[in-house]
């Protein structure tokens, strides 16, 4: 006959010990589900960050109850022709949230360390943001962790999402690691995996990213309070290859070279775009015609002859000569102009005899 049995919110008809033993391991997921939310209120959290992809994870812990007790961001900046302040992404959400704000000129100011000391948070967060000095990421019980864009130990560095496009890589992911003294070295927590279609480009995979390494930093936040975390040095994640550089971007990065293989280029394009894109000088009609950015391109099959001669061709195409093949152009933009598409630019376009330079 077995007997009804209610307790803690559940009703459970009990006939045999796996019964029983179903019923207890209800009731204890309950009881940890309850301590983690009532460990999320305790838990102080500090999070330092900038740009939109760092909003996006802050929203997350935000919405998720955990206890942000203040934002740590770069100082205003005058910005456009006016020249008026303007605030960084992460201090707009953080100001529309409620949640105090910090934005020191120098991270070792000892004003600012006091300030931080005395929030006594027990985690620190960070994600696009400087990098930290000592004083600041020893200063949490449980550590300070970063969010990255890629899998550690590859790409390691100021622009991961642009390097492994630009590279030509299916893969990249996100990584959450514990810091220390080098940049991007530290022991890691965990990392999530996330393709890269051949189609897209650095903008896409970083509008994708955020919403993925948002969804990480949770949780991460999680194992540190469930204390279940192990943390990996990245030489066992590396499988005896070399780690992957993945530098800042300059001006001399994103220069197109034509005489380098049409896919190199092609990727180029992509890993640069829609910032800060890649360029290429053109030379039209015998003279200096501007530096136009290139967007989008796609590969043809068409031999190349001349590195760098702009084509266009019977059915209003677009193409430029590589080292190997022909890149059709599919979006540009010419000097003082915005971005468009091949065939706006054309309709408009009185140039002839082009070459990019």
């Amino acid at each position: 006959m077995g007997m009804r049995v209610y307790i803690f919110g559940y009703t459970a008809k009990i006939q045999s010990i796996a019964d029983t033993a179903k019923l207890i391991g209800r009731i204890w997921e309950k009881t940890i589900n309850f301590a983690l939310i009532m460990e999320k209120k305790d838990l102080k959290i500090v999070f330092f960050g900038t740009p939109e992809f760092a909003v996006t994870s802050l929203k997350a812990l935000v919405d998720g109850g955990y206890n942000v007790a203040a934002v740590v961001t770069m100082p205003d900046k005058p910005a456009g022709r006016g020249k008026h302040l303007s605030q960084s992404d992460v201090k707009r959400y953080a100001i529309e949230a409620g949640i105090p704000v910090l934005q020191p000129e120098k991270l070792k100011d000892e004003t600012f360390v006091e300030q931080l000391r005395a929030i006594g948070a027990d985690l620190f967060i960070v994600i696009a943001f400087r990098m930290l000095p000592e004083v600041v990421w020893t200063m949490p019980r449980l550590g300070t962790f970063n969010l990255h864009g890629s899998l550690l130990p590859r790409y390691r560095g100021a622009a991961p999402i642009n390097w492994a496009v630009i590279t030509g890589d299916t893969e990249t992911g996100v990584t959450t690691f514990f810091l220390k003294h080098e940049i991007d070295t530290g022991d890691v927590i965990d990392r999530c995996p996330m393709p890269i279609a051949d189609d897209e480009d650095a903008g896409s995979v970083h509008d994708r990213m955020m919403h993925l390494g948002a969804r990480l930093t949770v949780a991460t936040v999680d194992r540190i309070l469930a204390g279940n975390l192990t943390a990996t040095p990245q030489s066992q994640l590396a499988a005896g290859e070399t780690p992957t550089p993945a530098p800042k971007i300059f001006k001399d990065t994103c220069k197109i070279e034509w005489t380098r293989p049409a896919d190199e280029i092609r990727n180029l394009i992509r890993g640069l775009s829609p910032y800060p894109a890649a360029w290429s000088r053109l030379m039209a009609d015998g003279a200096e015609a501007g530096t136009f950015k290139l967007f989008a391109s796609r590969l043809t099959d068409t031999p190349a002859v001349e590195p760098g001669k702009v084509r266009i061709t019977a059915d209003g195409r677009l193409t430029v000569d590589c080292g190997d093949v022909c890149l059709e152009i599919l979006s540009l933009q010419a000097p003082g102009k915005r971005r468009m598409d091949t065939p706006e630019f054309l309709r408009g376009c009185r140039l002839n005899d082009m070459k990019l330079y």
